[in-house]
């Protein structure tokens, strides 16, 4: 069958169309279309994402991206056998972009419309690779199953069952570990987006050998939640340290921001922090549930300290987990993951949902 796949939830327009063939208990998908049209040059000026405008912005890129991804599938949009569409979490003016554009496809081919929640998506983002070909193959060898999501609007520790059954363990209290990133990007002066610039700082103070705590003993940060019975997060907390860090820091020196080797630091320790109770909040799950296997998914998870800390924890603490992260490009929003996930859901409930019951729910949960 072929599926086409729009994916709106926040600032990236991306529309797919994947060709899956069942072989047993594996599924075959083969690209036949693939856009991601980015808009973090627009909202640059507005240090994170403005909704209206990422709005405007769907609605003006959806035919377009539509026209050029069936394009390169070579296909008519009769041919498409479903249409999978993310309905939440996320920004519900973006979502509803997607979701109404669908309808009229709908509306006009009869196309069956299948919703898919976003941070399943992220759970199947580790299967496809750099080929226009990759199998997902579920099993029972794998089970039970974790998933760590952390992105910029969520940070959850996800226990998955056999049949793909979701019972969410931990999640975050208030900020999301993403947005804790760009926030603190945001206090530094960084430029948006803040995440990798936080980190790539950190990694140049890394690389350099300096210890923190022995050069400069105030710049130091609390590793909140991290000894907490739950597996529930909090970054609320660590953000407002640094805003204080910063603060002081400018008391003593208002141009202390100006030396890059003092920001480095700070975003150093900022990393380490968040990484640090990230890792030790799923090693502990790991244990507890005897995981089998561990999928990282989100923005975040592109984070290569969190990737090098995670595996060598795993190593040192002798577990016998395998691990999985996405490739780069499908660590942010994209529709390649949509397009898996609704399928499953297509196959699973055989056919696909009422459409006026297809709605956007900024807050739905796995």
């Amino acid at each position: 069958m072929k599926i086409l796949a729009i994916e709106t939830s926040c600032d990236e327009t991306a529309i797919a169309v994947v060709e899956v063939k069942q072989e047993g208990k594996k599924a075959k998908f083969k690209i036949l279309g693939n856009e991601v049209s980015s808009q973090i040059a627009i909202h640059i000026p507005y240090g994170g994402v403005f909704p209206a405008i990422a709005k405007r912005e769907h609605i003006k890129n959806l035919p377009l991206i539509l026209e050029r991804v069936l394009k390169q599938a070579k296909i008519k949009i009769e041919k498409v056998d479903a249409i999978a569409v993310t309905t939440g979490p996320g920004l519900e003016p973006a979502l509803w972009t997607g979701i109404v554009f669908v309808k009229e496809i709908n509306k006009k081919y009869k196309i069956p419309v299948i919703p898919v929640n976003h941070m399943e998506g992220h759970l199947f983002s580790i299967f496809p690779k750099k080929s226009k070909t990759f199998t997902v193959d579920i099993n029972k060898t794998m089970f039970p199953m974790l998933s760590l999501l952390v992105s910029g609007g969520h940070t959850e520790l996800v226990l998955v069952k056999d049949g793909m059954k979701y019972k969410k363990i931990g999640q975050t209290r208030d900020d999301a570990a993403g947005e804790a990133f760009d926030k603190v990007a945001r206090m530094l002066g960084l430029p948006y987006p803040g995440g990798p610039e936080v980190s790539k700082m950190a990694a140049i103070e890394r690389a350099d050998g300096n210890n923190i705590s022995s050069r400069i003993p105030e710049i130091l940060l609390p590793r909140p939640m991290i000894h907490s019975k739950d597996y529930d997060f909090s970054f609320s907390g660590l953000k407002t340290a640094v805003l204080y860090l910063v603060r002081d820091l400018k008391e003593k020196d208002p141009n202390v921001l100006e030396n890059t080797n003092i920001k480095q630091k700070i975003a150093c320790e900022f990393e380490d922090a968040v990484i640090e109770t990230l890792v030790h909040k799923t090693i502990k799950a790991i244990k507890e549930y005897k995981i089998k296997t561990l999928i990282v998914g989100g923005g975040v998870s592109a984070n290569t300290y969190l990737q090098e800390q995670m595996l060598q924890k795993i190593k040192k603490e002798k577990l016998k987990t395998k691990t999985y992260f996405p490739s780069k490009s499908l660590t942010g929003d994209n529709a390649l993951m949509i397009a898996i996930a609704g399928y499953y859901q297509y196959k699973n409930k055989k056919q696909g949902s009422r459409l006026s019951s297809i709605k956007a729910k900024g807050n739905l949960s796995l």
